[in-house]
């Protein structure tokens, strides 16, 4: 009977020390913000984009918020939010507020930003004229046709040993609805990885002879990672794809 009351405080000290670890373990690491369309040819990939990016902010402790155009987007809203994913939301549908708050956002290393495929959609659209700081964001290129239908192509990691390519093999083979640019990126970004052209299954015509896909533009003071391949769903099933998205996404959120 002596030992009740010492068992009984002990319960209670276990109990309220495993409160703690939980609450500890529930503390959200940082909150990401993420737009997409929600119609037209590049919904079905957002749609397993959000899935695949819900089950790893679950799995990694961070919330995750979307939002389907740019009319939200101040200075004070990003504050909120420790990343910024750009899901095929192309660069030119942009208020003037939501523009001067993004470059704000970037230039100042306010939070990171991953952008997949649509970023690069730069030149005159809809009768909107051309987003130039976000051309020179993209290394000064412009878009000038792509695969429809897509193919498959080799390709090429070139910097190893940035925290991006971890995981990665040298080569892998992707297949995506590939963007043709005016010129090449790379005098103005630093390249991850490159196509190989001369692997396109089927073969096209369409070749820009240097063609990054996959690079970050150390200029800025937000850590960023562009993607090119974001067209088709089943990329998601890609184990290469997915290391690659998931190491971009830990790289740009940390300061």
């Amino acid at each position: 009977m002596q030992l009740r009351p010492f068992l009984i405080c002990s319960f209670f000290i276990v109990l309220t020390l495993q409160t703690l670890h939980a609450a500890g373990r529930s503390k959200t690491r940082f909150r990401a913000l993420a737009i997409a369309e929600t119609g037209g040819g590049h919904m079905l990939f957002d749609e397993a984009a959000k899935s695949w990016l819900n089950k790893l902010a679950a799995d990694s402790n961070f919330t995750i918020d979307y939002i389907n155009d740019t009319k939200p987007i101040t200075k004070k809203y990003l504050s909120k939010y420790k990343l910024f994913i750009q899901l095929d939301y192309p660069p030119y549908p942009w208020s003037l507020v939501a523009r001067e708050a993004f470059e704000d956002y970037i230039t100042k290393g306010k939070g990171g930003w991953v952008g997949f495929h649509h970023p690069t959609l730069l030149g005159i659209f809809d009768g909107y004229p051309m987003w130039q700081w976000y051309s020179s964001f993209m290394g000064e290129i412009m878009f000038r046709a792509h695969i429809p239908g897509g193919t498959s192509a080799m390709l090429n990691v070139e910097d190893r040993d940035h925290p991006v390519m971890k995981g990665l093999p040298q080569s892998f083979i992707t297949k995506d609805e590939w963007y043709i640019y005016n010129k090449s990126p790379r005098p103005g970004v630093h390249v991850l990885a490159s196509i190989d052209e001369s692997t396109y299954e089927p073969e096209k015509d369409v070749k820009m002879g240097d063609h990054p896909v996959v690079w970050t533009n150390e200029q800025m003071k937000a850590r960023n990672v562009y993607i090119a391949m974001g067209h088709f769903p089943g990329l998601f099933e890609d184990n290469a794809y997915t290391t690659l998205v998931r190491n971009a996404i830990f790289w740009a959120v940390r300061k």
